[in-house]
């Protein structure tokens, strides 16, 4: 049996009176890709928040390989890029990448880091670059590299394709396959659905701050009667929608 990589039990956040998330409870196993899936403001951001221990939950525990994710130690094994992710803009490319490095206590390696922005079709002169110099799919691209190169047995991705062209979205698929063969985990918010469908072996769909599904994509479309996921996602968030 793989290990559990995630583990949620009865998460409850609020703000003042407003819940963002209501009682969530699912796992997420060892070498699983699992996606996260929701309308704008349904709560996934937020259970990210809860998970790296950006805020604090109200009720519920989470569990990151079996430490509790209050644990600075929980989080020594995941590396992690927002969906608003901004380098700081003084410094160059290659100069971000080797500071996120050392604080994952890995060792910088320029082949390595010009071979990953090949892989995602960013110029490796962009590495002499301030990151001010970068456009927004530029900047995509130097963040998804950096947590890349990390190589951590989980990776958490907030929207991980937003900003990226239809060449630099294919190259990450593959990369992205590249590490489900190699037995690593991740873990993804995505509004992109087709891409959920591609990729996760499970996906969990937010609405309103409570879970709505949590089984295989093929999964959802058979609960609600529809080939097409988009419109099995729809029928799901439909307020009276009942499974077929």
């Amino acid at each position: 049996m793989p290990e559990t990589a995630l583990h949620f039990s009865g998460i409850t956040k609020r703000y003042g009176k407003r819940f963002a998330l209501r009682d969530v409870s699912f796992d997420v196993r060892g070498g699983e890709f699992f996606g996260l899936v929701g309308v704008n403001g349904a709560g996934k951001t937020t259970l990210l928040k809860c998970l790296l221990d950006f805020c604090d939950i109200n009720a519920g525990a989470i569990e990151i390989f079996g430490v509790s994710h209050r644990l600075s130690a929980a989080r020594r094994r995941l590396a992690f890029l927002p969906e608003r992710f901004n380098p700081p803009y003084y410094l160059t490319g290659e100069d971000f990448i080797r500071y996120v490095l050392e604080l994952q206590a890995g060792t910088y390696a320029r082949g390595d880091a010009e071979q990953m922005l090949r892989a995602l079709d960013l110029d490796v002169a962009a590495l002499a670059l301030p990151a001010r110099a970068y456009s927004k799919g530029m900047t995509q691209k130097l963040g998804l590299a950096a947590c890349l190169l990390c190589r951590r047995d989980l990776h958490v991705f907030d929207e991980p394709t937003s900003g990226l062209d239809p060449k630099a979205r294919a190259l990450l698929k593959s990369q992205l396959r590249e590490m489900k063969r190699a037995g690593r985990t991740v873990f993804f918010t995505s509004h992109a659905l087709a891409d959920v469908s591609e990729l996760c072996d499970r996906v969990a769909v937010m609405h309103a701050g409570r879970l709505r599904f949590v089984g295989a994509p093929a999964g959802l479309c058979d609960q609600y009667g529809s080939d097409d996921l988009e419109q099995a996602f729809l029928r799901c968030i439909e307020g009276d929608a009942q499974p077929a």
